[in-house]
């Protein structure tokens, strides 16, 4: 589930590119200047991918947040995978957007291999 104050910022900026798509489609509407037109496509794309990247901005680094703490705790010493562990957990603060899916990933492998060597040695 999305945090509310997330999903009340993506409406606000959901509203904000409805107006200037309406404000498109009136300029078509009186043939106005071409260049103003493209002016509101650029602001109206801009939006939408401010608007993407804070949805998965917030969505993938809390996911990934998840998963160190769940492989940490799953690897309390001497498991095989704590430098890599160590090393995504460094590099987490300065991950851009698209890192975050690779390490994800990385983690999601890590954790699987813990729950299997755990499950072994049960």
């Amino acid at each position: 589930m999305l945090p509310k104050d997330l999903t009340k910022d993506l409406k606000t900026r959901l509203k904000s590119i409805n107006g200037q798509v309406e404000g498109i489609i009136r300029m078509l509407d009186k043939s106005d200047n071409p260049a103003q037109i493209l002016n509101l496509f650029k602001a109206v794309n801009n939006g939408f991918e401010k608007a993407q990247h804070l949805l998965l901005d917030e969505v993938y680094r809390k996911t990934l947040a998840i998963k160190i703490a769940e492989a940490l705790e799953a690897c309390p010493g001497n498991c095989g995978q704590e430098e890599k562990i160590a090393t995504i957990r460094n590099q987490f603060p300065n991950l851009n957007l698209y890192e975050l899916t690779d390490k994800m990933k990385e983690m999601e492998t890590i954790y699987e291999f813990l729950q299997t060597s755990k499950d072994k040695k049960i």
